[in-house]
């Protein structure tokens, strides 16, 4: 570590910006910034701004974008092409120019946008130009000193783990990135290497959400919608789309500025009920209906709904059920159907889709498997239903690979205002469906654990469930513990092996059908422990879960 500190401190050319940093920091800081190398996890890679191996700045973006045109140069050539966009963070459009530099002098054709674009664009964008991947510069939902780097397929998906590894086996045989000397953007531009694109790619784009309608003649009268991005990229594309749909959109105005900072909210994530705040004032003082916010790459999508004068915020379990309720009840449903979750999704929704003869695939968290799964199914005459995560992402047409917030906040409009129309608000809804198909409740309980020492904490949480904890945890007994490093489910007694690709990830499933989830996360410093149960009443639910949390949190506070 003591050497690469130096190498960066004594690299003459060394950034401007990156220097007075690098000489700025103290002992732990460079210890934290250098003691590993940036990692791609579920969502790419992701880290702190700053000097180090361990940080996002251009050098690590230099080696990511070598090794990922190496993975796009083992292709056929006529997908020797890149598209590349980026969000309103701090850096993006440099570090989407550099990976646009670094493949272009690589041979690489980039398609690169002008202006910050929605992550689902990219995704529809990479198969609308036939192109062999895609990159988004985005950190996503993550606190404003954070961005990120997340590449694509030829499908418009995330690389899922062994075309990443090849990424990552590349990347590890990189050149140095102090010894690139990399053409002008205008040099790659003017000999036809670096390609911008235009605002058609934004028509074709909307054309396909606008597709994805049930009700055609819907009466949007007296219904209102308050909008925000969290200063992200979909306050264009957003508002334009919902306008254009005939819907009375009240913007959040301090939040449709592009905001590297995100000004105006604690953390800009619409799993954050702090993220509404603003959204809730603006509805009440217009007398609105609904608040829909979308993160800041536009992938993820939560509601507010207004229920008895109030406004409760949905969790994004409760809104995927309502969404494949609406769907299933209002839409033909076509022959061999499939609806996606994950491990760590309510089973709510599956029992939904199955009471209508859909058939149900859960997948490992991460939404390029999903992604991954639609492209599988395409190929065997299946039809896609709806692919959704408990982390608030959904998608109805599989034009879009990813998580498509575009795609959620036209439909979550549509269904908001078509049960509006029958006198119900969503609660309405959600209440009507556990009336149905039983009381379930989810927990989420996210336990930061940053930087090196946090790194060895996780693994030492997940290596003591995994060697210690089989059968039972205080007075709580399993049936079933699954553990995806092993690729090993235990279940009464006896070891089979599970199909989905290795994560370190661990799921215990309780007599009365209750689980819990350990996993660390992808995308931040943090250890997430799922909780869901399923119970008579939505009290009895939460107290079981709240039992369950206990326990396992009493484990976890001893081992940190």
């Amino acid at each position: 570590m003591i050497n690469k500190i130096n190498k960066w401190k004594e690299f003459q050319n060394l950034d401007s910006e990156l220097k007075s940093e690098l000489f700025a920091m103290t002992d732990a800081e460079l210890s934290d910034a250098f003691y590993t190398d940036l990692e791609f996890g579920t969502g790419g890679m992701r880290g702190i701004l700053g000097p180090g191996s361990n940080r996002m700045n251009i050098y690590t973006i230099m080696k990511a974008n070598y090794g990922y045109g190496k993975y796009i140069l083992r292709l056929p050539q006529k997908l020797h092409s890149v598209v590349i966009a980026y969000d309103c963070r701090r850096n993006s459009v440099r570090f989407a120019e550099t990976s646009a530099q670094v493949l272009a002098s690589m041979g690489i054709k980039v398609y690169l946008f002008t202006k910050i674009t929605p992550t689902p664009q990219l995704s529809f964008a990479v198969r609308y130009l036939k192109a062999g991947g895609g990159i988004v510069v985005t950190a996503s939902h993550n606190p404003p000193n954070y961005n990120g780097y997340k590449i694509y397929d030829q499908n418009g998906c995330q690389l899922v783990p062994d075309l990443a590894q090849i990424v990552i086996d590349e990347i590890a045989v990189a050149p140095d990135p102090f010894t690139y000397d990399l053409p002008t953007i205008s040099e790659l531009v003017e000999n036809g290497m670096i390609q911008y694109l235009d605002d058609k790619i934004d028509d074709e784009y909307l054309a396909k959400v606008k597709s994805i309608k049930v009700q055609k003649e819907l009466n949007k009268d007296d219904f209102k919608i308050v909008f925000t991005p969290l200063h992200g990229t979909s306050a264009y594309l957003g508002q334009k789309m919902l306008k254009e749909e005939g819907y009375n959109v009240i913007p959040v105005k301090e939040q449709m500025v592009a905001d590297s900072n995100f000004s105006t909210v604690a953390l800009p994530n619409p799993e954050d009920p702090k993220a509404f705040e603003l959204a809730i004032k603006y509805a009440k003082e217009n007398d609105a209906d609904v608040c829909i916010a979308t993160d800041p790459d536009a992938d993820r999508v939560g509601l507010a709904v207004k229920h008895q004068g109030d406004f409760r915020l949905l969790t994004g379990n409760q809104t995927g059920a309502i969404l494949i309720y609406y769907l299933a009840t209002q839409r033909e449903i076509k022959p061999n159907s499939v609806l996606f979750n994950t491990i760590v999704t309510s089973p709510l929704g599956a029992v939904i889709a199955k009471s209508f003869g859909i058939d149900v695939v859960s997948t490992l968290t991460g939404f390029k498997f999903i992604g991954e799964q639609a492209e599988l199914i395409s190929k065997e005459g299946k039809n896609f239903f709806f692919g959704y995560e408990e982390s608030y992402g959904y998608v109805v047409a599989d034009f879009v690979r990813d998580k498509d917030s575009l795609q959620a906040l036209l439909l979550c409009s549509e269904v908001s205002c078509f049960y509006k129309k029958q006198g119900k608000t969503l609660v309405d809804v959600l209440n009507e469906i556990y009336d149905k198909y039983g009381y379930y409740h989810e927990d989420l309980v996210n336990i930061a654990l940053a930087g090196e020492s946090g790194a060895k904490t996780i693994a030492k949480i997940l290596d003591y469930f995994r060697n210690n904890v089989t059968t039972e945890l205080g007075d709580m007994k399993f049936i079933s513990k699954e553990d995806y490093k092993l690729s090993t489910i235990i279940k009464n007694g006896k070891t089979s092996q599970l199909t989905l690709p290795k994560s370190n990830v661990l799921k215990y499933t309780l007599l009365d059908g209750s689980w819990f989830v350990l996993r660390p996360s992808g995308t931040e410093p943090k250890m997430k422990v799922y909780v869901s149960t399923n119970a008579s009443s939505l009290e009895s639910a939460k107290l079981v879960a709240k039992t369950i949390k206990d326990a396992v949190l009493a484990v976890v506070e001893e081992l940190k």
